[in-house]
């Protein structure tokens, strides 16, 4: 089976408004969604990265440098400030190539970000 162009979505919350703790849950998310659907950084065309706007302390793909993603495109931004949005939240779109089937796919909605899509998120939340 052709490996195909798929997107991966995902979402965390850092515990503040550091450079720590953005960094911290950000490769939680990483590993989270890497372990759950069996990719390699080198399989990872691109990657977008998205913070509520409260965070300001640190880019979140600066966890995906960290973990070894240096070949990987990424890009950050700020989320719009929508009222009663999810504080210090940070989302990714991974685009990768796969031979599984989009509704295989395990998108990954960690710790407060498991509001956003409980019927994504893990067991244990």
């Amino acid at each position: 089976m052709a490996k195909i162009l798929r997107g991966l979505r995902g979402a965390t919350t850092a515990a503040a408004n550091t450079s720590e703790a953005i960094l911290a849950a950000t490769a939680e998310l990483l590993r989270a969604l890497q372990d759950a659907n069996g990719f390699r950084p080198d399989e990872v065309e691109s990657a977008i990265f998205t913070s509520s706007p409260d965070l300001t302390a640190e880019y979140p793909a600066r966890a995906a440098r960290l973990l070894g993603w240096t070949g990987v495109p990424l890009l950050g931004a700020s989320e719009v400030a929508v009222p009663d949005g999810l504080p210090r939240c940070i989302r990714v779109l991974l685009h990768f190539y796969t031979t599984q089937a989009q509704r295989e796919l395990k998108h990954m909605y960690l710790r407060e970000a498991a509001k956003l899509r409980p019927d994504r998120s893990p067991a244990d939340g």
